[in-house]
């Protein structure tokens, strides 16, 4: 989750963070995969590949939920984050694997049954190029489903975040057509780019629900979590001084302690889940 993040930045710094949070983030995004993964009609054995797999929790869900015979392919340009998915396999799992590709220009050594990304197609430097590319991953006929977030204002589960952290620093305003979480939650800007390079049958579903910030934590734990991994909020801080990360501390743990249900901090979140063919 970070503003103005392009390819390269995947590639170090912000793949490190991910790594380092990792099972925290996974488990606040874990609901979104219940609708993503639904939308992909898996009904038969099938090619998946997955585009920014990250960590690799989504690939591993896909590999549970697709019949057998199935074989999930999981890519990130990050190598850091491909050596973690690819420990978090089992010795003897044929049927999954991770590879370090950049999706936006990689060819595939065979166009794939099914394509499937959790927020990695927004980070592409030049997205008109990547998505004519990922054209190249699917098989005519086969079946995409991404998931990229809503608008900001449907999205609380970041800017209750920002709009503390913004309370102690300057916070770089959000350029929409840049690389970063909400690039396209105007989602007939996606629809424009995905028709114009082969693809067909766009759909879009607006899922709404609560994320569970970080799982299970307690407000000051996920607040503290929520400062040092989302965006570039940690850095902001960090560069102010060891008060500013305090003060937005306490600030935030207030704001989350006013969503606290069943055990965890729940914020609302917008998320779209957009669908189609290769013509």
């Amino acid at each position: 989750m970070t503003e103005h993040a392009g390819a390269s930045d995947w590639i170090a710094d912000r793949g490190e963070k991910w790594r380092a949070h990792v099972t925290r983030m996974e488990s606040t995004l874990m609901p979104v995969d219940e609708p993503l993964l639904g939308a992909l009609r898996l009904r038969a054995p099938s090619r998946i590949a997955e585009v920014g797999c990250g960590g690799g929790g989504t690939a591993l869900e896909v590999l549970r939920r697709a019949p057998a015979g199935s074989v999930v392919h999981g890519c990130d340009i990050s190598p850091t984050l491909i050596e973690l998915a690819r420990a978090r396999m089992t010795p003897d799992e044929a049927s999954i694997a991770f590879e370090v590709a950049d999706m936006a220009t990689a060819a595939p050594s065979r166009p794939y049954d099914r394509l499937v990304s959790r927020f990695g197609v927004m980070f592409f430097d030049d997205p008109g190029a990547a998505f004519a590319n990922l054209a190249r991953w699917l098989e005519p006929g086969g079946r995409f489903a991404f998931a990229v977030w809503g608008r900001p204002s449907d999205n609380p589960w970041m800017t209750t975040v920002r709009d503390e952290v913004a309370r102690v620093v300057e916070v770089p305003r959000a350029d929409p057509a840049a690389p970063g979480p909400f690039r396209y939650a105007d989602s007939d800007s996606l629809r424009s780019l995905l028709e114009g390079v082969g693809f067909a049958e766009i759909d879009v579903l607006d899922w709404r629900g609560a994320l569970p910030i970080g799982g299970d934590l307690p407000p000051a734990e996920a607040a503290h979590f929520a400062l040092s991994s989302f965006s570039s909020f940690g850095e902001l801080l960090a560069r102010a001084g060891d008060d500013a990360f305090d003060e937005a501390l306490h600030a935030l743990t207030t704001r989350f302690s006013l969503h606290r249900r069943d055990g965890a901090v729940r914020l609302d979140a917008s998320v779209l889940i957009v669908t189609g063919t290769r013509r």
